[in-house]
């Protein structure tokens, strides 16, 4: 039996001869966030002229997106399973294409056949001694996905950390490998603001020492990262995380002892963020790495105690429905696994599902906590939502009236849109006009 060395050799390609695999009619999946293939990607768009109707499926990622282009349009077409900034127009002009599903659920896509991958591309770490290449910075769904493809198109990049747990593929389990050396994509950081670190720290006040935490991308959540230094015993089971966690886990806020799953273990199906990030994690044994599937299921989710989940909307109307994928009718982002935490937070022992957003937009004009969504979608339902928390405060919606409902989120809401809102209020008929007293 030939070694993995001998194999891995053997398999030993240029990107450009790699992705000649690629077949017209193909459905193709691409490794997401700061882990894209970027130069299998671009070696793609070099034979589009001979190809048609490859589909292109994967998350949100960070690099090039360029087959989305008019000039591509019948050689490529995306579908977006999160839609991020780089394919957002092609989608909402239609040259690209959104599957709306909780990101728990997205493996089982490929696991059934429902939509069954031909090819895969991904970016590894090289071998360890054993033959075993680390997805590194993104585990998410494609480790599930490289099993479910027929073809699996590796680059293998000498900068991809090697992270730990359920992140490994073993040379034998790849078509072709192309080796290289460059950085990784990066996310930085945007320093929030005071409005911010206001919303920041009402949420911080309802995290107790001991709880685990759940938290997306952006000012807030790293907001609410600073805001935790005097905690003890912090946990993390996470979609994502970010440089934020770094100084928690180097002062020993997050050492996970106080976690009634993986104690001691940052449990995450990816990483988003720079360079610093990437070289934390590589072989750090706090760090363990599993398919979303596993990591968003929410039964898994519900059995860390205290489980905390922060995420965001976009938008949310008066009886607690929570936008956060849609502007409107125009698509923005994404179902993501928003909904897979705030149920799994709600089923767990002193769990808390929190929604955390500025109470307006654009610069104060629009008010979030709107009358109606405005045709926007709803992602989170009515029935889910427990917290949502302002810079003005926290409003708990859970086994609550209509009436307590508009109430308490009116209590929250902009200052200068209260009246409005609960002008509408009344004429729905949640609340009584004022000065009635209601028992």
């Amino acid at each position: 039996m030939k070694s993995w060395a001998n194999a891995f050799r053997e398999k030993l390609t240029t990107a450009e001869r790699a992705v000649e695999r690629v077949s017209s009619g193909d459905r193709v999946y691409v490794h997401p966030g700061c882990a894209e293939p970027e130069t299998l990607v671009s070696a793609l768009l070099k034979r589009a002229g001979q190809l048609a109707n490859v589909e292109i499926v994967h998350l949100l990622t960070f690099g090039n997106a360029d087959y989305v282009k008019p000039e591509y349009r019948g050689c490529f077409r995306h579908n977006a399973l999160f839609i991020g900034s780089n394919v957002r127009e092609a989608v909402t002009e239609g040259r690209a294409d959104y599957t709306p599903i909780f990101l728990c659920e997205i493996e089982s896509l490929f696991t059934s056949g429902q939509l069954p991958l031909d090819g895969a591309l991904v970016q590894l770490s090289p071998p360890d001694e054993h033959g075993y290449m680390s997805l590194g910075v993104g585990v998410d769904c494609t480790l599930t996905a490289a099993r479910c493809a027929r073809y699996v198109i590796a680059e293998v990049n000498d900068r991809m950390p090697r992270a730990l747990g359920d992140s490994f593929l073993h040379v034998s389990k790849v078509s072709a490998i192309v080796e290289t050396s460059h950085p990784l994509a990066e996310l930085h950081p945007v320093p929030f603001t005071e409005l911010q670190h206001r919303i920041a720290q009402n949420v911080a006040a309802l995290i107790p020492d001991g709880a685990t935490l759940q938290m997306g991308i952006g000012g807030i959540p790293d907001a609410v990262l600073t805001c935790l230094r005097d905690r003890k015993d912090l946990g993390i089971h996470s979609e994502m995380v970010s440089d934020g966690v770094i100084p928690l886990i180097e002062s020993g806020v997050v050492n996970g002892e106080k976690k009634t799953l993986h104690a001691g273990k940052v449990v995450a199906g990816f990483v988003l963020g720079t360079h610093r990030l990437a070289n934390f994690i590589h072989d750090n044994p706090i760090f363990e790495f599993h398919p979303t599937s596993y990591v968003n299921d929410p039964f898994i989710i519900a059995q860390n105690e205290n489980m905390i989940a922060i995420n965001s909307a976009l938008q949310i109307d008066l009886t607690g429905q929570v936008c956060a994928d849609s502007i409107g009718t125009t698509l923005y982002s994404g179902i993501g696994g928003q909904v897979d935490f705030v149920r799994g937070a709600a089923r767990s022992k002193g769990g808390k599902p929190i929604i955390a957003m500025p109470s307006t937009a654009k610069d104060g004009t629009v008010s979030r906590i709107s009358s109606l969504l405005s045709g926007a979608g709803v992602v989170t339902s009515r029935g889910d939502v427990h917290y949502v928390v302002t810079e003005h405060g926290v409003a708990y919606l859970h086994g609550k009236t209509l009436r307590q409902r508009a109430e308490a989120l009116i209590a929250i809401a902009d200052p200068a849109f209260r009246d409005q809102l609960y002008d509408f209020a009344y004429r729905a008929h949640y609340l009584e006009p004022k000065g009635v007293a209601v028992p």
